[in-house]
């Protein structure tokens, strides 16, 4: 697999597991989360797969620390 389609595959499979978490909480952690959701469907679909992968890595990052620190909760 050439590392082009590895790294779309990558930020598809990672904006498919994330789409499907449910969570509330503080609005700035939301907010962020799902604008670095956007911003890597956008990247995604001008081909830009660097900043695609890298908002959905952010995006990870935000639900995990908001998770952890308690300002988000995961919705089961």
């Amino acid at each position: 697999m050439r590392v082009d389609e590895e790294l779309r595959a990558e930020t598809l499979k990672w904006l498919e597991k994330i789409s499907q978490i449910r969570f509330s909480g503080d609005r700035e952690f939301v907010e962020n989360i799902n604008a670095y959701i956007n911003d890597s469907k956008y990247f995604l679909e001008n081909s830009d797969l660097i900043r695609a992968f890298e908002c959905v890595v952010w995006a990870w990052a935000w639900l995990e620390i908001g998770r952890n620190y308690g300002f988000l909760e995961v919705i089961e």
